[in-house]
């Protein structure tokens, strides 16, 4: 109810406010216009006095030159009030410009001030103009006189008529209904003005720029100036026209106008008290529950009276609250979802990097434990030892495995795979692993389409669900494995982030165990978290199929409730791409000579000087270097290198650049590339292009034939590496 009052004073007063600057506005107009009038009135009047001063002067040049220029002539005319009428001053000059006698019927004119108005006058060739005696202004003419003709005489000399300027200006004033002031220089020498008023006006002239609007002892004026003369001193003549005398009428229009702003605020306080009983109440309510609203309170009871539009309104807000209570529950679980996915992807790089770290130390010891066993007999006593060393390693190797893959930094050599084709291999060892108690069926999709991922790491993922599932049902029940072309739209993606609409092959695992509860599920792809005993678990099964399905471009989703069982689904991009054939490998011949030098670049000294040993062993010629940039140097000093084997990630130059470098003078040079782990920028993408790669811990057989299978390929196409972050 006051805001509507307030906006209907504020229209009145606005109303009446735009009425007032109108009309001060068209006054202002009016007092221009009669300004420019007045000027015009002035200048007519001033030309009628120049026309007379002329017929004056030439009556005084033809008197003058019937005397010969005698100087008494100027004083007999100026005794004479028939000849003098309207001349307030004559001057008589010689030939020479020089005054010989001046007569003025005011104030004392000097004889030097006049000398000096007539040498700037003749200087200009002027017949008219304005001279300043230091206390009168006067309107002058001039008219030279001649011995005989103009055109064949000799001039004689020169009269000048002039008509004093009132210094009130009284005349001026009787003409129009504004002020008059003549300015002399920077003086006022005749105003209409009172004295403190003339005198403020000159002190503004001489302080300041030009302004048409001054105010002179309160009192508004509109000036406007024509020059009379220019020069060093020019004259000109200023008329002032006062706002007060025109503005005074709208005094009692103002008056009038606040009488009805008065009468508009109430008849509109009234028209406010009905429309607030009519409509701002329910409004009023409306506004609470919106500030309810605001405070998380969303069953704030609002009413809706009627069917009007505040009532319609109030519905659709209702609606609208509901609304935004289901999106509130959706935030929240959206937000818990990015907890978990935050606090996954930290612990996923806190298991990569110790899996870094332990893959070295795993090569060391893998690798020696080998070299050991090479040297022992079967009769040796160590022989026992060396054989449990090698399996404690080989175990470690796996378990830094499914880190890796947990963290999704492990080395992948993805193939276009036909999933029912994989799946169907499987089956032989999936029923040996299935106990007999539990009923295992494989359901292959019709028409299935390709993916794209690593086999081997694919196996891992279906072997992990299904001990898995396996372990779910300790008293029996039922396995189903299924493959599926799906389309996933807008509304699946939301229930199954972080899912993105498009075309998947969905494979599936699900059995009729016991199932899990809410917290086991927010856990369950946590390393080294398991719900089975002491002993009988890592707890890295599900990790390791969490990193690998997340790498390969995929998402994984579970179904689960106590005593209902569980369905794991993996999605995985479907690729429109001819599956790849598998290729058979080699085992590398032992006792080989080989002439090839190859270059070992690795800044781990232990697991250098190991993969020295393993290609030394095999008969290549190895060099070594602990960093890129003492590889480049060792390869200048060096003869031809087939083949180079370095580190991803080393101090001063990474492996990729380093291949880069020396691929740039060796173009059959072929590049092996090890690592415990895989992370590497977009950038390198293009230098793992066509080369080969060894995972830590490897041995001496991987390694060498590794090295054997890149000198043997001439050319190696679509081998890449991938690592989904």
């Amino acid at each position: 109810m006051l805001s509507l009052a307030v906006v209907t004073a504020g229209l009145t007063w606005a109303t009446l406010l735009v009425v007032r600057r109108t009309a001060e506005e068209r006054v202002q107009r009016e007092i221009q216009e009669e300004s420019q009038n007045a000027m015009i009135t002035f200048q007519v009047l001033q030309h009628g006095h120049v026309v007379a001063l002329m017929r004056r002067a030439d009556l005084l040049a033809s008197l003058v030159t019937m005397r010969n220029g005698d100087p008494s002539a100027i004083e007999d005319v100026g005794k004479d009030p028939w000849h003098s009428d309207e001349c307030d001053l004559m001057v008589l000059s010689d030939s020479s410009g020089k005054i010989v006698a001046l007569h003025t019927t005011m104030d004392e004119f000097p004889l030097a001030t006049a000398q000096e108005a007539l040498n700037q006058a003749l200087k200009v060739h002027g017949d008219a103009g304005w001279w300043y005696s230091g206390t009168r202004l006067y309107q002058v003419v001039l008219k030279p006189f001649y011995g005989g003709s103009p055109a064949k005489g000799s001039l004689l000399g020169t009269v000048i008529v002039g008509r004093g300027i009132d210094p009130e200006a009284m005349e001026l004033r009787r003409v129009a209904s504004s002020h008059v002031a003549f300015r002399y220089g920077n003086d006022i020498v005749a105003s209409t003005l009172p004295l403190f008023k003339e005198q403020q006006f000159a002190a503004q002239l001489r302080t300041g720029p030009w302004q048409e609007q001054v105010t002179l002892d309160g009192e508004r004026f509109f000036a406007s100036a024509v020059g009379l003369t220019t020069g060093a001193k020019p004259v000109s003549i200023i008329v002032l026209k006062s706002y007060n005398d025109a503005l005074a009428y709208l005094e009692k229009q103002n008056q009038l106008l606040g009488g009805l702003g008065v009468l508009a605020v109430l008849a509109g306080g009234m028209l406010v008290f009905f429309v607030s009983d009519r409509f701002t109440r329910p409004l009023a309510r409306l506004v609470e529950g919106v500030q309810a609203l605001e405070k998380g309170n969303f069953s704030y009871p609002v009413r809706a009276e009627g069917s009007d539009e505040v009532a319609q309104v109030t519905r659709a807000f209702d609606r609208m609250r509901k609304t935004l209570r289901s999106d509130e529950a959706q935030k929240q679980q959206l937000e818990e979802q990015l907890r978990q996915a935050q606090k996954m992807e930290a612990v996923g790089r806190l298991a990569g990097g110790v899996a870094h770290d332990f893959n070295n130390l795993l090569t060391i010891i893998k690798g020696h434990g080998e070299l050991m066993l090479d040297k022992l007999q079967a009769s040796d006593p160590l022989l026992r030892n060396a054989n449990q060393i090698e399996k404690a390693a080989n175990r470690a190797a796996s378990l830094t495995r499914q880190l890796l893959a947990f963290s999704r930094m492990q080395v992948l050599e993805p193939k276009v795979l036909d999933l029912n084709a994989l799946v169907a291999e499987m089956c032989s060892l999936l029923k040996r692993l299935v106990r007999e108690d539990i009923s295992f069926t494989f359901k292959a999709g019709e028409s299935l389409g390709r993916v794209k991922a690593d086999p081997g790491q694919i196996e891992q993922v279906i072997m992990n669900l299904t001990v898995n599932a396996c372990d779910a049902m300790p008293t029996g029940g039922k396995l189903i494995v299924e493959t599926r072309n799906v389309r996933v739209d807008e509304a699946t993606a939301k229930t199954r982030p972080p899912l993105l609409p498009g075309n998947y092959i969905r494979l599936s695992v699900e059995d009729t165990g016991h199932g899990m509860d809410a917290t086991t599920k927010e856990r369950i792809f946590e390393p080294f978290f398991t719900t089975k005993e002491m002993g009988k678990g890592t707890g890295l099964g599900l990790a390791t199929v969490y990193g690998v399905v997340k790498q390969s471009g995929g998402c994984i989703w579970v179904e689960s409730e106590p005593g209902k069982g569980t369905q794991f689904e993996v999605y995985l991009p479907l690729v429109h791409e001819e599956a790849e054939l598998p290729s058979p490998e080699g085992a590398p011949k032992n006792g080989t000579n080989h002439a090839e030098s190859v270059l070992i670049v690795e800044d781990e000294e232990a697991v250098r000087e190991l993969a020295a040993e393993f290609m030394k062993s095999a008969g290549y010629k190895v060099l070594t270097a602990s960093d890129g940039m003492e590889a480049v140097e060792v390869a200048k000093r060096s003869g031809p290198i087939k083949v180079l084997i370095t580190d991803i990630v080393m101090p001063n130059m990474r492996g990729p650049e380093l291949a880069k470098v020396l691929k740039a003078s060796r173009k059959n040079l072929k590049i092996v590339y090890m690592s415990g782990y895989l992370e590497f920028n977009k950038a390198d993408d293009e230098f793992l292009e066509g080369s080969y790669f060894l995972q830590k811990p490897f041995s001496r057989d991987s390694l060498v034939c590794k090295v054997e299978e890149a000198l043997k390929q001439k050319h190696v196409a679509g081998s890449r590496v991938v690592q989904v972050l």
